[in-house]
């Protein structure tokens, strides 16, 4: 079934930018079981079961993880500006390959602003791989620092770094050094430079990928329908067309293709070297 609606103003849309395994730590409040709240200064929790994972299902997992949940938790599982450590979560460290973790992607945690996924099982066990050995890694790091040293981030090589910009990495098709990008340099520096680069979620961002992300649907009679991105939710996709109606339809029952810039970042995470990450941060720093 399709609804169709004649609006007259715009549409106010919200898009799910990204999707993040939600294993959050209990608040740090006073308690005396193992779900107490940990800061930094305290050890991460141990693991319950001592467990191993192929390296190719850890190395599967990284940019499964990267790309899914690494705007919340960071790319490497040691927290971000809305997810927790998981390395020193208590999930992490009671689960036994997936039996903790698993269940929290399957159901999410609505109470915490995340939804359920569907995700396919080997997914799942590769994601769950990858965060129990970024738990083994952090358990082995002498001390607790969870800070960035600026000196970390002065390794690239700006020339590099804007040769990737302009080809390989595919940032002009979306970004201009004398346009969006003006002036970044003086804006932003160090590690909020390099966050801003990875994970761009800023209310102008969000704005700007909102204003442009575009739909193409293809219904079940292979007619294909193409226009700005209305909604889109895990039961309906919808799109308002050149001629400003407003067409929806349920999505299992007709293929989508969506056009995010923010999904460009998204899938960019799975991609990036090290050197590729160092580099265009190098390269940005000369945008001042």
């Amino acid at each position: 079934m399709m609804c169709v609606i004649r609006v007259a103003s715009a549409v106010l849309v919200v898009v799910p930018l990204a999707i993040a395994i939600a294993v959050a730590q209990t608040p740090p409040t006073p308690a005396t079981s193992s779900q107490a709240g940990r800061t930094a200064s305290q050890a991460p929790p141990p693991t319950a079961i001592p467990q191993s994972y192929p390296p190719e299902q850890i190395e599967a997992g990284r940019p499964l993880f990267a790309s899914q949940c690494g705007f919340c938790h960071g790319r490497d599982a040691a927290g971000g500006e809305s997810g927790p450590d998981l390395t020193r979560s208590a999930v992490t460290a009671e689960d036994n390959r997936g039996d903790k973790i698993g269940p929290v992607v399957r159901s999410g945690r609505v109470d915490k602003g995340m939804p359920a996924f569907n995700l396919p099982d080997a997914e799942i066990a590769a994601i769950v791989a990858f965060v129990h050995d970024q738990k083994r890694l952090a358990d082995m790091q002498q001390g607790s620092r969870r800070t960035v040293d600026p000196a970390d981030l002065q390794t690239g090589d700006a020339e590099a770094g804007r040769r990737y910009f302009n080809g390989a990495g595919g940032c002009a098709r979306c970004h201009a050094p004398t346009g969006d990008l003006a002036g970044i340099a003086t804006r932003l520096q160090g590690l909020k430079l390099l966050q801003r680069m990875l994970y761009p979620e800023s209310a102008d961002d969000v704005a700007r990928a909102r204003a442009r992300a575009t739909v193409t649907v293809t219904l079940p009679s292979g007619e294909r329908v193409a226009g700005a991105l209305a909604y889109r939710d895990e039961f309906t996709i919808a799109l308002r067309d050149s001629s400003g109606w407003y067409r929806s339809w349920p999505a299992s029952q007709v293929r989508f293709s969506v056009d995010n810039l923010l999904d460009a970042h998204a899938d960019q995470l799975g991609k990036y070297t090290d050197d590729d990450m160092h580099n265009v941060l190098a390269y940005l720093q000369t945008l001042r």
